[in-house]
């Protein structure tokens, strides 16, 4: 076991997530790059509720001890571990399908976390980065559309490569009512958050990042609204807190795009809106794990 000592005044904030080989990652995806994401996808997780990372845990079963998969993938996870400040403190090997399962714990001032459950009507919705990229490469590897070669190397570095938004999580402590990645899809996790928070949103696609040039607007819609993998944050604010969401995106030189707006409702509802106010309708909100 390991022994770990919080800080005094904070709260811990603990996370798993599961990577399976076929189902989260193509099972020849390079394991540098792999063992990056596993840990990173987790402190995704950390980052939406306002944590700091501190440790982690990795539980993996292998099909085999082939030495130089293995040190590959622990340079890529080491680099992240390094890259974030996070102690590996432990964790279990053994044989069998390529799983990966890394635990990741953090620490957040007591009342301070984010949650799922705060948002208010009349908040503004804003999501962070460039959703949807990841999605792109996953169709680009499968032959379902073919990218630009600058934008498919671009799209594969968010998918096997992405960045956990731990210093924005942080700096939305106090701010953001409400948080959440969106690893499973915007419209899926957003969904999250108006179940939770007891209201209904309206999302103005206009207003979501232009779409890439070359690509197929339809499927690159819809992997910004519902491809998943994407490890951004969405959150919602009070409108008068604008100003100060828009200062923080260029302190941290991350686009923070305002794209809809909470609202009171008797049931969780989710409209989509076209620039002119027209409502959308897109048949997948997200990653479903038993699809």
């Amino acid at each position: 076991c390991a022994l770990l000592a919080a800080s005094p005044g904070m709260q811990l904030a603990v996370t798993t997530d599961m990577l399976v080989a076929g189902t989260h990652f193509l099972p020849d995806t390079d394991p540098c790059q792999l063992g990056w994401k596993t840990l990173a996808v987790n402190l995704s997780d950390l980052a939406a509720m306002g944590a700091r990372p501190r440790w982690a845990l990795l539980a993996a079963s292998l099909p085999e001890a082939r030495v130089s998969w293995i040190a590959s993938f622990a340079e890529g996870l080491f680099a992240c571990a390094s890259h974030y400040a996070v102690d590996v403190v432990g964790g279990d090997t053994t044989r069998g399908p390529l799983t990966l399962c890394l635990t990741a714990i953090g620490e957040v001032p007591a009342g301070l976390a984010l949650r799922r459950d705060l948002a208010l009507a009349g908040d503004d919705l804003w999501v962070s980065g460039q959703p949807g990229l990841a999605a792109l490469s996953l169709a680009h590897l499968q032959g379902r559309t073919q990218l630009p070669a600058a934008l498919a190397d671009r799209c594969l570095a968010a998918l096997q490569r992405p960045l956990a938004r731990v210093e924005l999580g942080l700096r939305l402590r106090g701010l953001a009512h409400a948080a959440i990645d969106i690893s499973d899809g915007l419209l899926a996790d957003l969904g999250h958050i108006i179940e939770r928070s007891a209201v209904a949103a309206e999302v103005f696609v206009a207003q979501l990042p232009a779409l890439p040039p070359g690509v197929d607007p339809v499927l690159a819609r819809q992997c910004q609204l519902a491809g998943g993998d994407d490890y951004e944050l969405l959150f919602s604010a009070g409108p008068e807190r604008r100003d100060e969401v828009v200062d923080l995106g260029a302190q941290l030189a991350l686009p923070l795009w305002r794209c809809g707006q909470l609202i009171a409702s008797d049931s969780p509802r989710l409209t989509l809106l076209d620039a002119n106010g027209r409502q959308l309708t897109i048949k997948q909100k997200g990653f479903d794990h038993f699809g």
